[in-house]
């Protein structure tokens, strides 16, 4: 899809207010975004990355890009600081990713890792819901054969945010369960189509690799995923002194 029909069919001109990327005031917006930042981010190309190290079961995954500057700020922008609008833009963004992966001929099945029902009461929804959604609105706009399906079910975990890798890998490989009404649309989109899993970030896999390895579980292969944006972690540093 070219970059320029990327931000088309976007909001009216919305009044000065701050960007939702670098929080410049006074400037035209579409959707809280300025035309800067709309720009900056158009101009990433998914690419392959991998956590080091991979958590086994991680399907190949694809990232637009690294999880910093204005990309970084838009994704928080989204889920934590209430831009709702932004499910639009973002969306078009994760379709780019999904169109770099998979052949134009190929249909597509989406499937997504959900927000807990807390998480998702505090965004006042499911942002992945939104975001795959929105995904799969733009890629059908292109011309592809795409599916939506919600065969997971977020369980109550921990914040994962001061968690180490191992503790991650535990929360996540019981941080969810299977919905019946999820499965039955999986199976109706599945056979022939590239099934993609959704995620807004990737840190260390877990999450992914958790989620993938349950759908594997019921019969659902994850061809691979996706996501808006890859964390860099810094090695841990050997001591100096011995």
């Amino acid at each position: 899809m070219p970059a320029a029909t990327l931000w088309q069919a976007l909001a009216d001109l919305v009044l000065p207010a701050s960007c939702a990327g670098c929080s410049r005031e006074g400037q035209p917006l579409r959707l809280e975004v300025c035309g800067d930042c709309a720009a900056a981010v158009q101009a990433l190309r998914a690419a392959p990355t991998r956590p080091d190290p991979p958590p086994p079961g991680l399907p190949p995954c694809v990232a637009l890009g690294d999880y910093a500057a204005e990309l970084r700020e838009l994704i928080l922008s989204f889920k934590e600081r209430g831009r709702h609008r932004l499910a639009r833009p973002l969306g078009a963004l994760l379709a780019e990713a999904v169109a770099a992966t998979v052949p134009p001929s190929a249909p597509v099945l989406l499937l997504y890792v959900p927000d807990t029902t807390a998480a998702a009461r505090a965004r006042h929804g499911d942002h992945l819901r939104a975001l795959t959604r929105a995904a799969a609105d733009r890629l059908r706009e292109a011309g592809r054969v795409v599916a939506v399906a919600a065969p997971l079910r977020a369980l109550p975990k921990a914040d994962s945010a001061h968690l180490s890798s191992a503790q991650r890998a535990a929360a996540a490989a019981a941080g969810f369960a299977m919905r019946s009404r999820g499965m039955a649309d999986v199976r109706r989109a599945a056979p022939g189509s590239v099934t993609l899993l959704l995620d807004d970030i990737v840190t260390t896999g877990s999450t992914l690799a958790a989620a993938s390895e349950l759908l594997a579980g019921a019969g659902v292969r994850v061809h691979g995923c996706v996501v808006l944006a890859a964390t860099r972690r810094i090695p841990p540093q050997r001591a100096i002194w011995s």
